[in-house]
């Protein structure tokens, strides 16, 4: 397994993954545009793959304009070995080197990624939508 910054050319493969997860699909895959993610990589944060034998298999990225977690998501064949784990340890440890502003994201209810995120310190502060809202806190990350 190997940990990376994403790159404009792993778009293509994040976007495979995207649509193949089983919980928290998009109702229209056509909502979430290559130049999304370009922003995102290019000018609103950072984002970070898991490629095994040329493969991306996970991906992580952070939006520092708006605190947000936009994406952490494994493809489904890779699930259970760690990858959404380190991906997401990548991604907060940058994040707070930016910033010590809270970081959220919204999730489902009742789905594997809430009781990821719960194990992993977030804190639910409300809802977004039909989504959970989780907050991490600098504080919260460096006691962790």
């Amino acid at each position: 397994m190997i940990f990376r910054e994403a790159i404009i050319a792993d778009i293509p493969q994040m976007q495979i993954i995207r649509n193949a997860v089983k919980e928290n699909q998009l109702s229209n895959p056509d909502i979430v545009k290559d130049k999304d993610y370009e922003c995102f990589l290019l000018e609103n944060g950072k984002g970070w793959v898991c490629e095994i034998e040329n493969l991306i298999v996970g991906f992580a990225i952070v939006d520092l304009v708006a605190n947000n977690i936009w994406a952490l998501f494994v493809d489904p064949e890779f699930e259970n070995q760690g990858i959404g784990k380190q991906l997401h340890n990548l991604m907060l440890n940058w994040y707070f080197k930016q910033t010590q502003n809270p970081v959220w994201l919204g999730t489902a209810p009742g789905t594997r990624a809430a009781d990821f995120y719960r194990f992993s310190g977030w804190k639910e502060i409300g809802t977004f939508g039909k989504e959970i809202k989780f907050e991490m806190t600098f504080k919260d990350w460096n006691n962790l």
